[in-house]
């Protein structure tokens, strides 16, 4: 009896060890069997985001470009007033040019049309 109690056992402890070196060798297999499969669900969704994030870095640069490009417009045009004033002072002095110059040919006007008139009663084209 004590034989196949003893062959019980032995039977037992392999059946056992056998057991667990079946688990041990093929754990890393069901984890990697796991990992493959969180991979092949995760994925798509993954790539969905990172092309959605790519698509909104190149909105945020384009935005990014047109706010530094105003920002350095409106500089440019701070800097300019210097020549808007310039600019202001030569047209005051134009129209002031302008206003001289009409005002000599006015008096030019009223001072050659009495003459013109008394002398010949004609008014010359080049006199107007």
């Amino acid at each position: 009896m004590e034989d196949q109690e003893m062959q019980m056992k032995v039977r037992r402890v392999t059946d056992k060890f056998t057991e667990s070196m079946y688990v041990l060798a093929n754990e890393p297999s069901v984890a990697l069997y796991r990992l493959q499969e969180h991979v092949r669900r995760s994925l798509p969704e993954l790539v969905q985001h990172k092309t959605d994030m790519q698509s909104w870095e190149e909105q945020s640069q384009g935005a990014i470009y047109t706010v530094e490009y105003a920002c350095s417009a409106v500089k440019s045009m701070k800097n300019s007033s210097v020549y808007f004033k310039n600019m202001d002072s030569l047209l005051c002095q134009a129209i002031s040019m302008k206003e001289q110059i009409n005002n000599s040919q006015g008096r030019r006007k009223r001072t050659v049309d009495p003459a013109m008139l008394k002398e010949g009663g004609e008014k010359h084209s080049s006199a107007i």
